[in-house]
């Protein structure tokens, strides 16, 4: 979802910030409904984006770039089994069907009851009595048609387990984890427990002896360009000093475009010793040749080999991967803890009681009983019984936000048993939650009594948070923006927690986007049938079928200024909190905005690939999120895109910006020309040489190259080849031929200089006649012609096509540096554009000739986009010796896509909704909440309390960025002028004001002319700001938000608040 960003007058934003920058898996299987088609045993048709290989790109495309083509394959030729269909076995087994492998088969042998309805999703009061796996399977398997997913509630033999690559299992007893876990371990089958007990959570991994990572990280290979190799028992290479090498030691590297020490071009990877951010060692040079120039440093991905012990080896010789660093004690007391859980039930044939002190009193006996049987490997120098207490206290919840926590990253761990991609968990992870409990008097407050169950679908929470608590979340009131990826798990969340489903509950969501294919691999509530329907109402139907309960309304709105209208003052006041999740910082920062100003709490969070983060924002207490700044994104030279490109990302640029300077501006500006009568004056006003390049294109556009018949545009496009691929290059080395010297006696083709060499165009060259085929239509659908797709057509009229001959010129200046293109961009001949603008015909003369802009669309393969796209890249990689890229990575670069996989998507809305019980509760110390980073590829898991909101002074006045001055404009049915308000400021506050500004407009400043001061210190406020600003103040706004700079008694500037003026 997109959000608008400028304010408006009455705009009721706070101050903007600076912008961040078919097989079946044995007998006994239900088969139901399991579908058929499998993407990595069959070439599927090409109408469904299947590639030659079987992996249908439109679906997958998103999680293609977390993972890769090898590691899906992988993925496709393993049959998971996934045992426990409650809330956890649920939740992995979504994420592993979304994820693509070639079957999963869910076990249970239970049957569903009302507690179930806590946490499984897919599970409906119709289903109490049922079997829980049977009830499940059918809408597991319509999240993907290329997964068939089967039931099975039978015993698991060892015959049975046999058939499967990865068993997870989730509800299971300790004596069958380790029966199973000394099987698999035998067997070479993955094995993975899972377990959630009301705020703790538990993974283990054992994936057998040497298993091997191919990738333990996931982050592309890095490569730098050189600048010199010593030549030395410790070879030194120096890399380029614009660029830092990005390597660490213990990396490895190869070699390619050395000249001199050619020995090195494709050698086998060499080991990496850091020495500095431009500088590393790479091991014994001396009897190499002596190096020239030049050369590529590449880092080559080693694989890593993993011993993992079993299970019953590995609960008496546990390895813990830390989730919090705080909590570094943790990890052993939970190992115990569990463990005596599992003790406990066979002792007394259930878990202990909600809040019940005497089972509590009873874990505790039970777990030192165990750690005093331990072995040292195992045994805890000093038990902590109040954890063992909250866990005996807790083992009776099952609760969404948790399962989604663990669900996610056990989702994961499966992908990464099936695929060796990214470095699995070794071998034990454990996590708690329990700072979600009240702050205070948790032990007094929650009570066996209030904790009891209620024969209520939501008895799973309350025996963690009690009844009182759940009534709480049943009236809350938020607002979520965006029914994506993370949109579609917080609803899933909220209705399973029961939030807003009470009486005053309400949850209004927000999304102007419609459903698209792409969207089905990890944003769940959708299915292949709502393609093109809009995402918020068909997720609000979704989650409304999980829960009837749930109070929610859909909206279709985009969130910005021009909606305040409809999420104005008494909306937002109403409002107990709001959840972002959306997926663009612009979005972000104007939501951020808006809950400073109504001082609401926000709940922000975001993925990339397998990394994902959660941001609490909290009043008065945190920063907000627009308080930090991301680092600028790193923006490509002009010289380097127009004439001296050295990477596949700069070919790409390049290509989006033909694709925008031929098919989309011109046709927009000759639209303009058209249409609107201002058009000619304001180009004119444009600075520089701006003014003759949108003049030429617009006569480009609408005289000189108009086609009458799709025979022209094939014409244009081949003539266009020629000029960007043959006769620019070939100008280019005029100027500088290819043993050009600097006037320091350099060659000037060095360094990130690629000497370039023109293309003869070659009617049997694909790339070539892609290029002409896809410019060709793409400029018929400019000017409404009907395109062709037919070569041998299209073929036949090159070969009737004279292409003039070209030879370079002198005097044809080409700039070389950034510098140098500016100071030819900010020059103007009045000669040249006065001509062009006497050679366009009259405005009236194109009536009825208005053209079609095309706005780029990288998700449909039909419409020539990317084609274009792909070939006018390769073509200019082949032009400077670049290795081309496939149309799957050219996608995620021109497109700018962010990589995405349903797994982390999961484990973020856990993390969110866990705090979302700390606001809800009323938590006030800032140490209970928690900001989350999280990486699933490494895996790392990273936790801190939110900054605090930073503190200012004016005076003896402490303020942060929640406080404002609040002034009533209007007293009496008389609103005060702007000299009553800055004499308000002075009498009341003792502060001068200097400047005052609302939005982007000055309403007054200490150096403006007297006439115009006299005139403005007389108005009213309203009417001073409607008269600068050129707005009317809407009739929703209540109040004007003012930035006022301020002088003390002293005469000294001062930073104070901004200011909330109520009108109304």
């Amino acid at each position: 979802m997109s959000s608008g960003l400028e304010p408006t007058a009455g705009s009721l934003s706070p101050p903007s910030k600076k912008r961040k920058t078919s097989g079946t898996t044995g007998a006994n299987c239900t088969t139901e409904n399991t579908v058929a088609v499998q993407p990595n045993d069959v070439e599927m048709a090409s109408a469904n984006g299947a590639n030659e290989v079987g992996i249908d790109e439109g679906l997958y495309s998103r999680q293609l770039y977390v993972l890769g083509h090898d590691a899906m394959r992988r993925m496709g030729q393993s049959n998971i089994l996934i045992s426990g269909m409650r809330g956890l076995g649920v939740e992995i087994a979504k994420n592993v069907v979304l994820g693509g492998v070639k079957s999963v088969t869910i076990h249970d042998e239970g049957e569903a009851t009302k507690v179930d309805l806590a946490s499984q999703f897919f599970l409906t009061e119709n289903d109490i009595g049922k079997n829980r796996a049977e009830a499940t399977q059918q809408h597991l398997a319509e999240l993907n048609n290329y997964v068939p997913v089967q039931s099975y509630s039978g015993k698991l033999s060892e015959d049975y387990l046999s058939n499967f690559q990865v068993i997870v299992l989730t509800e299971s007893r300790l004596e069958e984890q380790l029966k199973l876990g000394e099987f698999c371990h035998a067997k070479g089958i993955k094995l993975i427990v899972a377990s959630t007990k009301g705020l703790f959570g538990q993974i283990f991994c054992d994936f057998g002896e040497d298993f091997l990572v191919s990738d333990p990280t996931g982050e592309e290979p890095v490569s730098c360009m050189i600048s010199a190799i010593s030549k030395e028992e410790e070879g030194i290479v120096t890399t380029l000093e614009e660029s830092r090498h990005g390597l660490e030691t213990g990396d490895f590297v190869t070699f390619q475009e050395i000249q001199g020490m050619t020995e090195l071009n494709g050698c086998e990877a060499r080991k990496v010793k850091v020495m500095g951010p431009y500088t590393f060692s790479i091991g014994d040079t001396s009897d190499l040749s002596d190096y020239v120039r030049g050369g590529i440093a590449m880092q080559v991905k080693q694989p890593k080999a993993l011993n993992f012990k079993s299970l019953g080896k590995s609960l008496t010789d546990p390895e813990y991967l830390m989730t919090d660093f705080a909590k570094f004690d943790r990890p052993a007391q939970l190992h115990l803890g569990f463990q005596a859980l599992h003790n406990y039930v066979q002792q007394n044939g259930t878990l202990p009681k909600p809040r019940s002190q005497d089972d509590a009193d009873k874990l505790v006996a039970v777990a030192k009983e165990l750690n005093a049987a331990c072995p040292d490997s195992a045994k805890v120098a000093e038990m902590d019984e109040n954890l063992m207490k909250q866990l005996a206290f807790s083992a009776q919840g099952d609760l969404s936000p948790m399962n989604a926590f663990i669900g996610g990253v056990t989702a994961q761990e499966v992908m990464k048993a099936c695929s060796g991609k990214f470095h699995p968990i070794v071998q034990w992870l454990y996590f708690d939650a329990l700072e979600c409990l009240p702050e205070e008097n948790a032990d007094s407050d929650l009570t066996e009594e209030s904790c009891k169950p209620q024969n209520s679908r939501y008895d799973s929470q309350i025996a963690v948070f009690g009844a009182d608590f759940q009534k709480k979340l049943e009236a809350q009131n938020y607002f979520l923006v965006g029914a994506g990826a993370i949109g579609c798990e917080l609803l899933k969340n909220f209705a399973m927690m029961g939030l807003s489903c009470g009486e005053g509950g309400m949850v209004t969501v927000t999304d102007m986007d419609i459903i698209e294919k792409s969207n089905l691999n990890r944003q769940f509530l959708f299915r292949s049938w709502d393609v093109g329907k809009f995402k918020s109402d068909t997720a609000a139907a979704a989650v409304k079928k999980m829960n009837p309960d749930m109070n929610i309304t859909a909206h279709q709105n985009r969130v910005g200024p021009e909606t305040e209208n409809i999420y104005h003052d008494e909306f937002f006041e109403a409002l107990d909190g709001v959840a972002n999740a959306l997926d663009n910082v612009d979005a972000r920062m104007y939501q951020d905005r808006r809950c400073v100003y109504y001082r609401k709490p926000l709940l922000e969070s975001g993925t990339l690939g397998t990394k994902g983060n959660v941001q609490v924002v909290l009043p008065y207490l945190t920063e907000s999120y627009s308080s930090s700044q991301d680092p600028p994104e790193k923006s490509i030279p002009i010289c380097t895109l127009k004439n001296f490109p050295n990477a596949i990302e700069h070919t790409l640029q390049w290509a989006r910006d033909e694709f925008e300077g031929l098919f989309k501006q011109p046709a927009e500006n000759a639209n303009l020309y058209i249409t609107d009568p201002k058009f000619m004056e304001r180009t004119i006003k444009l600075p520089g040489v701006q003014p003759v390049e949108v003049l030429e294109a617009v006569k480009r556009a609408l005289v000189d190259d108009r086609p009458a018949k799709f025979e022209e545009c094939v014409k244009w496009a081949r003539l266009h080849w020629q000029q960007q691929y043959h006769n620019q290059i070939k100008q280019l080395l005029y100027n500088f031929p290819a043993d050009q010297l600097t006037t320091s006696g350099a060659p000037f083709w060095s360094g990130p200089k690629r000497c370039p060499h023109p293309l003869v165009f070659d009617i049997n060259n694909k790339t070539h006649m892609d290029y002409v085929v896809s410019g060709a239509n793409l400029l018929a659908q400019c000017y409404s012609l009907k395109g062709s797709e037919d070569r041998k057509y299209i073929t036949d009229l090159l070969n009737k096509l004279t292409v003039p001959e070209f030879k370079p010129r002198s005097g044809v200046k080409i700039d070389v540096t950034d510098a140098e293109a500016q100071a030819s961009a900010s020059s103007c001949d009045d000669d040249q554009l006065e001509t062009v603008r006497n050679s366009l015909p009259a405005p009236e003369s194109f009536k009825g000739s208005q053209m079609s802009p095309l706005e780029f669309e990288k998700d449909d393969d039909t419409n020539f986009h990317m084609d274009f796209i792909v070939a006018a890249s390769n073509l200019r990689a082949e032009n400077y010796d670049i290795t081309p890229a496939d149309r799957h990575k050219s996608k995620l670069i021109a497109g700018k896509i962010i990589p995405a996989i349903a797994t982390t998507t999961s484990l973020i809305t856990g993390l969110v909704c866990l705090e979302l019980y700390k606001i809800v509760s009323g938590a006030k110390k800032l140490e209970t909440y928690k900001n989350g980073f999280v990486n699933l590829a490494l895996p790392f898991f990273g936790f801190s309390e939110p900054i605090a909101a930073p503190s200012n002074k004016y005076y003896d006045k402490e303020f942060t960025l929640w406080d404002r001055f609040e002034v009533q404009g209007v007293q009496n049915g008389n609103e005060m002028t702007l000299k009553e308000f800055i004499d308000y400021f002075q009498n009341e506050h003792k502060l001068e004001i200097t400047m005052l500004s609302q939005g982007v407009s000055m309403i007054y400043s200490f150096f403006m002319p007297k006439s115009k001061l006299d005139e403005r210190l007389s108005m009213k406020m309203s009417e001073a700001v409607m008269k600068v600003s050129k707005k009317k103040i809407k009739s929703h706004v209540k109040a004007l938000v003012l930035e006022i700079c301020c002088n003390d008694e002293e005469g000294e500037d001062v930073e104070v608040p901004y200011v909330r003026y109520t009108l109304r």
